[in-house]
């Protein structure tokens, strides 16, 4: 007995058109842009600024010191010794220059002690003003205050200032209106100052940056324009030029930056410049030359709040977004 034909009933068509796919319901192809720039030259100076010497890296680099310091003492003692015993005359010149030589290093090592004693002392003072201000505490604030008058006492450019504030300072009824006061008569002209000093400093980051394309070039750019900025704008606060204590500034401003995560920066902080989204169709050194630039105007505004001897109460902190625009807008001036 033979079977007839089964029949199956399929949900889908058979017919050949119907399997085909169908182009104009392809999804479109998602378009592939170039990488952002991301300011590399900056956040490798701050992950070196910031990076924390270990005890063995410190035995090690103080034990070498100790070595060569050794040795070049005695060498310059057998030296000298058998100079005095060929040539008396000429020993004991020679015995000068290095005892001058000596004093000069000894003024340099006291001056870098006297530089970082001043620091610490503006971190101080504006320590004990972050703590009137929260206590109301007016006697501490006119304390505060008196201190800041003392730091900057030998400035002629602020001799105006200080009578405005010698004369007005008692007229204030609370703690944070002694501090604003402050602010206004003494600090607004120096914030302007540093300001300015930020604004040239990322203007030269970016374009060393988008003009030199040597390798490393970039980041030792950015390091010695970064150093030499956070250095002038702790002398226009009030503080002393100094190796010693330009790299303490220059660690703790760069640890606060790579702690709170403010060496990451992209469209947000660009786009007043450019419009939003051209910073990924612009050549990639120019973009990296325009990053740089931003990340050092953030830690410029970064110094100023550490090397400030009050902190921003009646003044406005400076935008970093603004310090870009006036530092970088004329990239794109014709």
């Amino acid at each position: 007995m033979s079977k007839g034909p089964v029949l199956f009933d399929l949900d889908t068509p058979t017919s050949p058109e119907a399997e085909m796919p169908n182009p104009a319901q392809a999804e479109p192809v998602p378009e592939v842009g170039p990488e952002l720039p991301e300011g590399r030259a900056m956040q490798t100076v701050a992950v070196l600024a910031a990076r924390k010497t270990s005890a063995l890296a410190k035995w090690f680099w103080g034990l070498l010191a100790s070595v060569i310091g050794s040795m070049i003492s005695v060498a310059a003692w057998n030296f000298v010794t058998g100079l005095i015993a060929q040539n008396a005359i000429l020993g004991m010149i020679v015995t000068a220059l290095i005892a001058g030589f000596l004093l000069v290093c000894a003024l340099i090592v006291l001056r870098e002690l006297g530089a970082m004693a001043r620091l610490s002392r503006m971190d101080k003072i504006q320590h004990q003003a972050r703590t009137a201000i929260e206590a109301g505490d007016l006697p501490a604030a006119r304390t505060v205050v008196k201190d800041v008058l003392r730091l900057y006492s030998g400035r002629e450019d602020l001799r105006w200032g200080r009578d405005r504030m010698a004369e007005r300072m008692h007229d204030a009824v609370d703690a944070a209106d002694v501090l604003a006061l402050a602010e206004r008569e003494l600090l607004s002209h120096l914030d302007a100052a540093a300001v300015r000093e930020v604004e040239a400093a990322a203007r030269q980051v970016a374009t060393v940056t988008a003009m030199v394309p040597l390798a490393l070039a970039d980041v030792v750019a950015a390091m010695t324009s970064n150093l030499r900025m956070m250095r002038r704008v702790a002398e226009i606060y009030g503080g002393r030029g100094g190796f010693l204590g330009s790299w303490r500034l220059a660690r703790a401003v760069m640890t606060h930056l790579v702690a709170t995560g403010a060496v990451a920066v992209g469209d947000d902080m660009i786009e007043p410049l450019i419009g939003g989204g051209l910073l990924g169709k612009l050549s990639r050194r120019f973009g990296e030359g325009l990053v740089n630039g931003a990340l050092t105007a953030r830690v410029g505004i970064a110094a100023m709040e550490v090397c400030r001897p009050l902190p921003f109460v009646a003044e406005k902190r400076p935008s970093a977004r603004g310090v870009v625009q006036r530092a970088l807008a004329g990239f794109f001036k014709k």
